[in-house]
């Protein structure tokens, strides 16, 4: 309903406006309905981005403000989660655990692992074959999250022959679609 039918509602108990089409009255709260359905559309937007779960422009862009850096995700969704664990970092964030779940505010997923030397973690990115885009700003944000004492090792996969021969893959396939072994080795299907 819009906010002209919702005025005249309103008003008809009352019985002393005359509101049909064509009146004064009806004349008035048309002016008023309008201005107000354009009002609503502004508040509408404004409640969206005022929440991290709904927000899809200048919400993000303000709360992205608030911090040191930006998380690198492609999509609204992503980005949200990656500011969400950014917003989560608190003293008590230096549990393997909490630093992995924060480490989500990068924007891509990255897993802390400790290793048998004290002070030593590495860190890989699970989802992705090979160094990631925007690798050097990763990096930047994930020696920001992790506590400064701590040595960090950057551990990279690629496919092995196994896991291409696991592939649909054929090297017929591989030519045609022109496939450098760089490609090849960091290829998901």
């Amino acid at each position: 309903m819009n906010h002209i039918e919702y005025l005249v509602q309103l008003l008809r108990p009352l019985g002393v406006y005359d509101l049909r089409t064509g009146t004064r009255n009806r004349g008035e709260l048309e002016a008023y309905g309008q201005a107000l359905d354009g009002e609503w559309e502004g508040l509408e937007e404004t409640a969206r981005e005022m929440s991290l779960t709904t927000a899809e422009s200048f919400g993000l862009e303000r709360i992205e403000d608030l911090l040191p850096y930006r998380p690198v995700s492609p999509t609204v969704e992503e980005r949200r989660e990656a500011l969400a664990a950014l917003l989560r970092i608190g003293g008590d964030s230096f549990t393997l655990q909490a630093i992995n779940d924060t480490l989500a505010g990068c924007g891509i997923n990255a897993k802390a692992v400790e290793t048998e030397t004290p002070n030593y973690v590495e860190v890989y990115f699970p989802d992705v074959a090979g160094i990631p885009e925007n690798f050097e700003k990763l990096r930047y944000i994930i020696e920001e999250i992790l506590p400064c004492h701590l040595e960090i090792t950057y551990v990279f996969w690629y496919n092995s022959w196994d896991d291409l021969a696991d592939m649909v893959f054929t090297w017929s396939g591989a030519e045609e679609a022109g496939k450098t072994w760089y490609e090849l080795a960091t290829w998901k299907d």
